[in-house]
């Protein structure tokens, strides 16, 4: 991973960062909003399906679409500490044999990637500069349904991000966060066949499904 981003990425998404997230989740289970995905996709139907989850820190939607019955999973992590802490979940779960994990960009390996039924970015295109290509080449491999977590388009998420990219600056380090147009995204996921089947929104995040068009 050569990208600016993915460096900034990297010392971001630390072996503490995900430590502790791990240590988060033995004891309360996924986050709120990563709850809120699993329980929007569920009831589509998950059982053979195969999962694919971008960024998935943990690892906490491929546990919970497998138990309901999914076939497989496979998770692309662009964070090293992650992606090791996930294997080691996945293992501690009894999952490993079902799940698949690559550290890599998602971007740069995607064409590597087959199809898949669903595909899932939780709070993961805010973390990523060029969102036409994260999302398009996502949702271009979503061949059921796409769920994705991502900030809402308003003045005060864009404000703490300007905030928050201003700090990271300070500390010069390369990682930035990114409040992407609602109506960009929308373009990409339809221009690849989707449509909105379910939506949600809290103060910060918003939840949405996106399901194929016959």
């Amino acid at each position: 991973m050569d990208c600016c981003q993915c460096e900034g990425i990297e010392r971001e998404f630390s072996a503490e960062a995900a430590e502790s997230e791990q240590e988060a989740y033995r004891e309360d289970g996924p986050a709120d909003t990563t709850q809120d995905l699993i329980e929007a996709i569920l009831p589509q139907g998950v059982e053979g399906l195969t999962l694919l989850d971008i960024g998935g820190g943990i690892g906490a939607i491929q546990h919970a679409l497998l138990r309901a019955g999914a076939k497989s999973s496979t998770a692309v992590e662009a964070s090293s500490a992650f992606a090791k802490i996930a294997k080691e979940e996945a293992e501690h779960l009894g999952l490993s044999a079902e799940v698949t994990t690559q550290n890599a960009d998602f971007v740069a390996v995607a064409e590597t990637i087959q199809p898949h039924d669903v595909v899932t970015l939780d709070r993961v295109i805010c973390c990523y500069h060029d969102m036409e290509s994260l999302v398009g080449l996502a949702s271009a491999r979503a061949t059921k349904l796409l769920g994705i977590v991502y900030p809402r388009d308003a003045w005060w998420t864009r404000l703490a991000s300007t905030f928050g990219n201003l700090y990271y600056g300070l500390l010069r380090n390369p990682f930035r966060t990114f409040v992407h147009r609602d109506r960009a995204v929308a373009a990409v996921l339809a221009a690849n066949g989707l449509r909105r089947t379910f939506h949600k929104r809290s103060w910060i995040w918003q939840i949405a499904v996106w399901s194929r068009v016959d």
